[in-house]
């Protein structure tokens, strides 16, 4: 049987999370006195990482709030930048991330990715081993308690998904200093140190080297730099100087 009833208005950054009918000024939705305001948010369908804050009759409250019949509540979204703490800023991204997972990294930014569907409780349990901000389309995902914090990725787009990522947590931009591959550090490397790894023509070709201390992979200003140069130029016009 339901309970008293407050009246819910969600932000319109949120709206893609609720039914159509709740978007629209606040929604009648009935409580049973025992649950936490977040949990009622969440029954709505926003993930909790996306709420900045929950006001109730004016007053802010934390999610472990119970609400009382007639109280009228905002859901805000995140203040931009977000203010991660607890530990340094790096990500966790899922298996549907790897394009994101890669631009992260030539940016330099620590990005962890798994290239396999390893399951949403082991994506939440290295989330918190390594505490991490998980980075995911996945709202079951980011309702996992065990995540040390996380954050949805609202657009399918690579150049977009980056945009937000960027604009929402203004992690320092260190370009070229990351493989692309593995998340290892780059160090400057010499053509004879690699010499096993080039093929005839980029030994020919190329002068430049770096090589991941990590997994061993070479690296130098091949066929595409010219692409990975421009999304490097656009992060940092318009993202540099904002951590």
């Amino acid at each position: 049987m339901n309970g008293p009833e407050i009246h819910v208005e969600v932000a319109p950054e949120l709206h893609l999370f609720v039914p159509q009918a709740r978007r629209l000024g606040a929604t009648a939705v009935p409580t049973d006195g025992v649950s936490t305001l977040g949990h009622v948010v969440e029954s709505l369908g926003v993930p909790l990482t996306e709420v900045g804050a929950l006001v109730v009759n004016g007053r802010e409250v934390p999610a472990s709030h119970i609400p009382a019949a007639g109280e009228r509540v905002d859901v805000r979204t995140i203040a931009r930048p977000q203010k991660v703490t607890g530990a340094p800023l790096r990500f966790l991204l899922d298996v549907h991330l790897g394009t994101l997972a890669r631009r992260l990294r030539l940016l330099g930014v620590d990005t962890a990715y798994e290239s396999t569907d390893i399951g949403d409780p082991a994506l939440a349990a290295r989330s918190a081993a390594e505490q991490r901000v998980m980075l995911s389309r996945d709202r079951g995902l980011l309702r996992r308690r065990e995540l040390f914090a996380g954050a949805f990725v609202y657009s399918t787009r690579p150049d977009d998904q980056l945009r937000d990522v960027l604009g929402r947590f203004h992690p320092e931009l260190r370009p070229w200093t990351r493989c692309t591959a593995c998340n290892g550090l780059l160090r400057d490397a010499t053509k004879e140190e690699l010499a096993d790894r080039l093929e005839h023509g980029t030994r020919r070709s190329y002068d430049v080297f770096a090589q991941c201390a990590e997994c061993g992979r070479a690296y130098w200003k091949g066929a595409h730099h010219d692409q990975l140069e421009a999304i490097v130029e656009r992060a940092l016009t318009e993202f540099a100087d904002r951590g």
